[in-house]
């Protein structure tokens, strides 16, 4: 008799993180269903839906698991009026949660109640069900060369052989690799007694921004340079390029933060989810989109 493989719902699946997703699980030996609103090649053991939270295909009525790797509010408010059960949900949040809740920009601190609202809703939703609910909130993501930050910034670099960064960008960092976050849902879905919570995942090295930023540029081919200018003309030059529709954000909250200490405890994650993050020791290819 064949056994029964166990079935994963994913939302994201397309994404950095839910590409990594995915080829664990498959490697794992689970049946997926992934949403997604374009076209994919097959896979063995990969059913691709087309649809999304806006026109959603028809889902089978259960499944072992559902994991979320796209926006953490909608898939929360999906989940509380969806008829899909699964007993394990796993759903990536933010850190920007504690990052930006006292943030002087309300667009910023809109986003971080909207995690904390969605995390909310998203552990009733699980504990009225029966099922277990763990929200996954990664730091700074990379290693896919899709993330918004590290690759963007080696783009920029390659194009012009440097990067600028205002003096004193020390604060201190945790960059942690794609692959390492989808370890962690993986090793999430068999935890036990860890549900109805929160983790922040960090990566496994703290070093400071520009320390961060000077490793990305050594090993781009050719290397970058990494010029430091005074924070006064970095923040005239910032603003010159966004007005000139060259810079995307980067505002004066995104500047103070690169002298700010964004760091998180690994311990909780560590030992609840087994949750162990490479330094970082990047390569080239990290920054490229696969």
């Amino acid at each position: 008799m064949t056994a029964t493989r166990s079935r994963a719902l994913v939302f994201g699946g397309s994404g950095q993180v839910g590409a990594a997703v995915l080829a664990r699980l498959l490697r794992a030996g689970w049946q997926v269903d992934a949403l997604s609103r374009t076209a994919h090649a097959p896979r063995p053991g990969l059913r691709w839906l087309g649809g999304g939270f806006d026109a959603m295909p028809a889902l089978a009525s259960d499944y072992d698991a559902i994991l979320s790797c796209g926006p953490l509010d909608r898939f929360a408010h999906w989940q509380s009026a969806a008829a899909v059960v699964a007993p394990r949900v796993v759903a990536f949040g933010s850190t920007s949660l504690a990052v930006k809740r006292g943030s002087a920009d309300a667009g910023e601190r809109g986003l971080a109640e909207r995690l904390a609202a969605s995390e909310q809703a998203l552990f009733a939703t699980a504990r009225a069900r029966g099922a277990d609910a763990i929200v996954l909130r990664p730091t700074l993501v990379y290693g896919a060369g899709r993330d918004r930050t590290l690759s963007r910034i080696a783009a920029m670099a390659r194009r012009r052989g440097l990067f600028v960064l205002p003096r004193g960008a020390t604060g201190l960092r945790q960059p942690v690799h794609v692959d390492d976050l989808a370890a962690t849902a993986i090793a999430a879905l068999a935890a036990v007694g860890a549900g109805g919570t929160g983790y922040d995942l960090p990566g496994g090295e703290t070093l400071a921004y520009r320390d961060m930023v000077a490793r990305v540029l050594a090993v781009l081919e050719p290397p970058a340079r990494l010029l430091e200018v005074p924070a006064p003309l970095f923040a005239a030059l910032a603003a010159a390029l966004r007005a000139a529709g060259r810079l995307e954000g980067f505002g004066a909250e995104a500047q103070a933060r690169l002298r700010q200490d964004l760091v998180f405890d690994i311990a909780p994650a560590a030992a609840a989810l087994g949750h162990a993050p490479r330094p970082f020791r990047p390569d080239a290819t990290m920054f490229v989109p696969g």
